[in-house]
């Protein structure tokens, strides 16, 4: 049986599993196979050098999928912000109608999405946050824990907690994002409320993933224990893999006086980052990942992946029946 939530009828998906958007991840390849699969390809509109490059990329992927799939734009905090007006109005002019945003201040991005008819899906890290989304007219929101790769915000609250609370206080409907990569978090968020799941890390380490093999092994081999927070001294907190370059940043975030953001500027490059996924050494620069990487030890297809997942789900709720208490009446 399929599983039917508010978030696959919104976004005509067969399965309730969002790909999140990814730096240098989040392309055309990876993202028509998760639409193929059943799920929701995202584009991540800053791995592309400029809109027109966006434009580009979102007419390849139409060309390897005829399922929906959505465009990312995270607001970062930067001294030369990029065009995201210009990523925005390209994306809408190719006829993209679903959006995930992430970020400080996205209210001028929901608001021209939305004028254009467009789904949101914003991302929060807290539920005042994701409150105020609500206001600005989201659709859906991302509901981020602690557990996530990437940033995570400065509360630490995880995910268990953050998405009971979610179906406090919220009207609409949310996704479960972090720590999730197997079929029992799955089912453990749609039992919390969750209208489906973000999965960024799990779908790192697929077959159609474009980074390099030796960093996919890299994460089948690793723990839960294998992240760190770096930025944290600097407010901006960001959970990535645990290497020589992230120990360093954060030995001298930890120096006496502290660090400022020009004394690890070079270190936790960019660019430097996208070549780790591109020359396969895990040493070489700043990666992001969940602690969802103790979670995984495979790399399938995102076929196998999804149908795995679906299949897992249906098994998860199936045994709980036997832990219900039935009358006796």
């Amino acid at each position: 049986m399929p599983i039917v939530t508010p978030l696959t009828k919104l976004l005509n998906i067969r399965v309730p599993v969002v790909q999140g958007g990814m730096q240098w991840v989040g392309v055309p390849k990876l993202v028509a196979a998760v639409s193929n699969a059943g799920g929701l390809g995202v584009i991540t509109a800053l791995t592309q050098p400029n809109p027109a490059a966006l434009r580009n990329a979102i007419k390849e992927t139409r060309s390897l999928t005829s399922k929906p799939f959505g465009v990312n734009i995270t607001l970062l905090p930067s001294i030369n912000p990029p065009d995201y007006a210009g990523y925005a109005r390209a994306a809408v002019e190719e006829g993209v109608k679903i959006f995930e945003t992430a970020g400080n201040s996205p209210g001028e991005l929901i608001r021209y999405f939305k004028s254009n008819g467009c789904i949101v899906i914003h991302k929060c890290t807290t539920i005042r946050h994701a409150k105020s989304a609500v206001k600005l007219g989201v659709d859906v929101l991302s509901i981020d824990g602690f557990e996530c790769a990437g940033h995570p915000g400065e509360e630490d609250i995880g995910g268990l907690v953050l998405l009971a609370r979610a179906a406090q206080e919220l009207k609409v409907p949310y996704l479960a994002s972090g720590g999730i990569a197997d079929a029992r978090g799955f089912a453990a968020s749609l039992a919390l409320g969750a209208a489906g799941v973000n999965m960024g890390t799990r779908f790192m380490c697929t077959v159609e993933s474009p980074i390099h093999e030796n960093i996919k092994q890299t994460i089948v081999k690793s723990s839960e224990q294998d992240t760190v927070h770096i930025f944290r001294t600097l407010h901006n907190t960001a959970r990535v893999f645990k290497n020589k370059v992230s120990l360093e940043v954060i030995k001298i975030e930890r120096r006496p006086g502290g660090a400022k953001f020009e004394d690890i500027r070079d270190l936790v490059s960019g660019q430097r980052g996208k070549l780790v996924y591109e020359n396969g050494d895990p040493d070489y620069g700043i990666w992001s990942a969940g602690i969802a990487v103790g979670l995984i030890n495979d790399i399938p297809t995102c076929e196998e992946l999804l149908r795995t997942l679906e299949k897992g789900v249906e098994d998860v709720i199936g045994n709980l029946n036997a832990v219900v208490v039935k009358s006796k009446l």
